[in-house]
């Protein structure tokens, strides 16, 4: 079987076009099209159809798919293992929170220990992280919120709290502490509706019976921006305290306690089932558990 037709495959489905795998791939359309007769006459099946003027995949390719994929992903890592002078290069995934302020440190003090292994970093929400997974797109996964399927390995490596945060020159800035029946007082700065750390504040205070009278300033549809609003003093917020570790260090936010209120989420450490794990990949996953 040759492995180059399942990876020009395994690209015209990911594209869903003869002529980007083409492209990408830098050979001409017909060479990519001789890769896939060659791999229908080997299966004696179509593995494209073409509907109104569009190329899609037949049942026969999608069953075909995911072992082309796997077959694909084994033969490089089989090169990796072999060849002893070859860099390995990690791909890991992880959702916004844990990509942007809880890896890059423990990336840094990883690589410190092992010089020859390499990192490529995909940052994006947890769907969109997890379907890169499920494509063998990465190797390991970092995400906050519950993974539902099942085929996956999940492991739990640590929490993360959800703090208030006020600006420095708030008029709280002088408490420790505040009841919940205060939070009403102050107008609150949100993640956009459709956010998983929006819900799991709202929940939480729902719960305590405060949501409906909290008065909602404005809503920013990143962290670092509701950080910026929270500094100018244009409301309080509920953020991650990962996020805001630098800016409670060196005083530009304030954090507040509430006094009964107890918000944190559980981060997952997510891997596909290989029956060979990539190089490195083990000491990477070890280390990680150690940190925590």
């Amino acid at each position: 079987m040759n492995i180059e037709s399942l990876k020009m495959f395994c690209l015209v489905v990911d594209e869903g076009s003869i002529s980007k795998a083409a492209r990408l791939s830098f050979v001409s359309q017909p060479a990519v099209t001789k890769q896939i007769r060659h791999l229908e006459e080997l299966y004696c099946a179509n593995l494209f159809e073409r509907k109104n003027g569009r190329l899609t995949i037949s049942e026969e390719g999608k069953k075909l798919y995911p072992y082309a994929k796997e077959i694909v992903e084994y033969s490089k890592r089989s090169f990796e293992a072999v060849t002893a002078n070859q860099e390995t290069v990690l791909n890991i995934g992880a959702s916004l929170t844990i990509g942007e302020y809880l890896l890059p440190d423990l990336l840094g003090n990883f690589i410190k220990s092992y010089l020859d292994l390499k990192f490529s970093l995909s940052i994006g929400n947890t769907p969109n992280i997890l379907s890169k997974l499920e494509n063998n797109e990465i190797d390991i996964a970092f995400v906050e919120s519950a993974v539902q399927n099942d085929s996956f390995i999940r492991e739990k490596f640590a929490d993360d709290e959800l703090i208030l945060v006020t600006s420095a020159t708030h008029k709280w800035m002088d408490k420790s502490q505040i009841q919940i029946h205060e939070l009403p007082e102050k107008k609150m700065i949100w993640r956009e509706a459709d956010s998983g750390t929006r819900k799991i504040v709202e929940d939480a205070l729902n719960a305590h019976g405060v949501l409906d009278n909290i008065k909602s300033t404005m809503e920013l549809g990143s962290y670092q921006s509701i950080k910026s609003a929270v500094e100018a003093d244009l409301g309080v917020s509920i953020l991650p305290k990962v996020t805001v570790a630098r800016e409670l260090k060196y005083g530009t936010l304030h954090e507040l306690k509430v006094s009964g209120l107890h918000i944190s989420r559980d981060l997952w450490m997510v891997q596909k089932t290989h029956r060979f794990k990539k190089t490195g990949l083990k000491y990477f996953i070890d280390f990680i558990r150690n940190s925590y």
